[in-house]
C-alpha cells in the first residue's frame, strides 16, 4: 500500500483526526435486530447459518469502491446489490432476497449511538487550542448526520466518511481525502483510533503520526502491538491533550 514518509517529529500537530465508532460514540440499547432474526422469520435457517457474522458482510477493510462513491443513490443501490448478491450466495431464493436485502440494510444502519464520557471535554479542549479536530470513519454515507446527532456537531470542523470518500481505512485514498479537507499535511496531523490497521499502521505508514485509544473495559483480546516510532498509547481521551 503505498504511503507517504515518515512523519516529521519536530513540525507541530495543526489538527487531530478521530475514528468515530469504538472511538467517540459506542452503541446503546436497543440494539437493532439481529441479521438472524431477519432470515428466520422467513423461514431461512439453512441460509441464515451460513450468512455468518452480521459485522462482516459489508465492505472489507481497505477496499477501494470509488466507482460506486459518486452519489448517495449509487452508494445504496451497490449496498443493497452487495446484500442480495450474499443471499443468493446462501441459499436465498430470488424472490425473497431484494426484500430481505433491504431489511438487512435497515438493520444495519438503526443504530442507537451514545458519546463516550470523556469526549466532549477532550474535543473542546483541542478546539480551545486552536487546532482542528475531524472524524474520518469506515462509516455509511450520512456520517455527518450522525455527529450532529450525538452531539458532536460544534465540536468538528470535518467529518468524512468512506461512502463517500470511495475507499475504506487504511486505503490511502481516505486519509488523503481527510487531509485535504482538513488544510493540513500529513505530517501536521494525529490520527486517534481504537483499531490497530485503520486507525494505526494506516495513518503512521500515510506520514501521520497516530495514537492507539486502548479502553479498558473495551479491550481486544490479546496483547496490544507494540508501538512503533510516531505512535502512542492511551487508555482514554483525556490524555490526549498532553501528546499535541
Amino acid at each position: 500500500m503505498p504511503g507517504q514518509s515518515a512523519p516529521r517529529r519536530d513540525t507541530a500537530v495543526r489538527g487531530v483526526i478521530l475514528d468515530f465508532y469504538g472511538t467517540l460514540v459506542r452503541l446503546v440499547d436497543p440494539l437493532p435486530p439481529s441479521h438472524r432474526s431477519l432470515f428466520l422469520r422467513r423461514g431461512l435457517a439453512e441460509a441464515a447459518d451460513r450468512w455468518g457474522d452480521q459485522w462482516a458482510v459489508g465492505p472489507r477493510e481497505g477496499e477501494q469502491h470509488a466507482v460506486h462513491s459518486t452519489s448517495e443513490r449509487t452508494y445504496h443501490a451497490w449496498e443493497l446489490d452487495r446484500l442480495r448478491r450474499r443471499a443468493l450466495a446462501c441459499g436465498v431464493p430470488e424472490p425473497a432476497a431484494g426484500p430481505l436485502a433491504a431489511d438487512l440494510d435497515r438493520a444495519m444502519k438503526d443504530l442507537r449511538l451514545a458519546l463516550f464520557d470523556d469526549v466532549p471535554t477532550a474535543l473542546a479542549a483541542l478546539r480551545a487550542r486552536g487546532l482542528t479536530v475531524a472524524v474520518c470513519s469506515n462509516w455509511f454515507w450520512d456520517l455527518d448526520r450522525a455527529v450532529e446527532d450525538v452531539g458532536l456537531a460544534g465540536l468538528v470542523d470535518v467529518a468524512v466518511t468512506s461512502a463517500r470518500a470511495g475507499a475504506r481505512k487504511p486505503h490511502p485514498l481516505i486519509y488523503r481525502t481527510v487531509l485535504a479537507e482538513c488544510g493540513l499535511r500529513p505530517e501536521q496531523a494525529l490520527f486517534v483510533g481504537d483499531m490497530w490497521e485503520p486507525d494505526v499502521a494506516g495513518p503512521l505508514a500515510y506520514g501521520m503520526r497516530a495514537v492507539h485509544l486502548r479502553r479498558p473495559d473495551r479491550v481486544v483480546a490479546g496483547a496490544a502491538p507494540p508501538l512503533p516510532d510516531g505512535a502512542a498509547r492511551i487508555a482514554s481521551l483525556t490524555a490526549l491533550s498532553a501528546l499535541v
